[in-house]
């Protein structure tokens, strides 16, 4: 099979028989080059610290490169400025680049958001095809294959990565669920129910099935597909689902954090009548997420998100000391009981050994403490 370098390789005259020179970075890294597209967002912002530290030449290329500024890996990456709407910008990042770690989503702000976001995506595939990279690695969602109704949101992620694994340059997505830390707009929902509503009018989607992930975990995965071998079922590149050893309803998730943050049992009353537009109406009164993001994460709630192959572990390795529980997970994000507020300054944050905790370039709502309702005597 002809890959993207052979093509790059006779269309530049490069004798085929030419071995490709060590290519040490700026700063005597030696293994892949790794482009970054959301290198500002909560994954991004944790990935790239861990690409550093696994020996990668990390670039990144993003819309507003001021916000990368404080962050303590600054000096070590090379910042492109620009979107995945600007061709130039994104043909300059791609060039001298191995691997292209694509983590950006549209969340259903603008009217046409799924035309938008497939176009951004064909743009990108097609830039990295006459780039000539080896990989392309993207972060999607759990969803049941072939369900005809999925949310516009899920629809359009599961757009994305078909066109993603169509393309010549093989591409390794991965497909995790609600991902656990603080932060992660998904964690931030639980803890902001649980903890202000000790008794609820639910929704029928929290009898819904999820396996839910660390964010330790989403790293790992993510990082071992920018560096695994290319090579059996994964030389043309494929789906992977990712996820905790817990299969579990949102409603268990949800009363699983009230015990772990030392708050009563929470009383669940499952009603038809709330629909995705009254549940995200519903929860920008109770969280301090923003109605464009809450929507989106709402309408996905009522498709399950269960790991439907699960051999993550054998083509990318597991993850140190194996996957984390949906437990073990909370702990880790309320090792300050209900979350702590967002630091201002980056002197103590730890991106790398701890990314279940907040983070300075996290959005401002991931610092806002909920009241607490419902406490038990003694409780943590």
């Amino acid at each position: 099979m002809t890959t993207p370098h052979d093509l790059a390789r006779l269309s530049s005259g490069t004798p085929e028989d030419t071995e490709p020179a060590q290519r040490p970075g700026h700063d005597g890294r030696s293994g892949p080059r790794v482009l970054v597209i959301g290198a500002t967002g909560y994954i991004g912002s944790r990935l790239v610290p861990r690409l550093l530290a696994d020996g990668a030449e990390v670039s990144v290329l993003a819309r507003t490169p001021k916000r990368l500024d404080d962050v303590p890996w600054r000096d070590d990456v090379t910042i492109h400025s620009g979107g995945l709407g600007d061709a130039d910008a994104l043909r300059s990042a791609l060039r001298e680049v191995d691997v292209a770690c694509h983590l950006v989503h549209a969340m259903g702000d603008s009217n046409d958001f799924e035309r938008e976001e497939r176009e951004t995506t064909e743009a990108f595939v097609r830039a990295a095809e006459e780039a000539g990279i080896e990989r392309i690695v993207h972060l999607s969602g759990l969803h049941p294959e072939g369900e005809e109704d999925l949310s516009p949101h899920l629809r359009s992620r599961a757009e994305v990565a078909r066109i993603m694994l169509e393309s010549a340059v093989p591409a390794l997505v991965i497909q995790a669920g609600v991902v656990i830390g603080s932060g992660s707009a998904s964690f931030e929902m639980i803890r902001h129910l649980t903890t202000r509503l000790p008794a609820m009018v639910t929704p029928k989607w929290v009898s819904n099935h999820i396996q839910p992930i660390a964010i330790r975990d989403v790293i790992h995965y993510l990082s071992a597909a920018a560096t695994v071998p290319l090579e059996g079922d994964l030389a043309d590149g494929r789906a992977i689902d990712v996820g905790a050893p817990d299969v579990l309803t949102y409603g268990d998730m949800m009363q699983i954090y009230a015990d772990e943050a030392g708050l009563r049992r929470r009383i669940m009353v499952p009603v038809p009548v709330l629909t995705p537009k009254l549940s995200s109406h519903w929860l920008g009164l109770v969280t301090p997420l923003e109605t464009g993001l809450a929507k989106p994460l709402v309408e996905s709630l009522r498709s399950e998100a269960v790991i439907a192959r699960d051999d993550a572990d054998e083509v990318l390795g597991p993850p140190p000391g194996g996957r984390t529980s949906y437990r073990d997970a909370l702990r880790e994000a309320l090792r300050v009981p209900h979350g702590p507020a967002r630091p201002s300054l980056w002197e103590g944050a730890d991106p790398l050994d701890d990314p279940a905790r907040l983070l300075p370039s996290d959005a401002d709502w991931a610092g806002v403490r909920p009241p607490t309702i419902g406490r038990v005597r003694g409780g943590r």
